[in-house]
């Protein structure tokens, strides 16, 4: 692993503690918030796909 991944990965983690304590900050629901987000991870993998077969 070069420096530069080393630092790309920090980034990513810093991005994610920033993410996930601001939807903790807001007190949504958790269940319904990861439901949600598996959908929407079907449907652009979905798309993707399609697009791909496409081509």
């Amino acid at each position: 692993m070069t420096q530069f991944e080393i630092v790309q990965v920090v980034a990513l983690v810093g991005w994610l503690v920033l993410a996930v304590s601001a939807f903790a900050a807001h007190g949504l629901n958790w269940k319904t918030s990861l439901r949600h987000a598996l959908i929407w991870a079907v449907i652009i993998t979905g798309l993707m796909l399609l697009v791909t077969m496409i081509r």
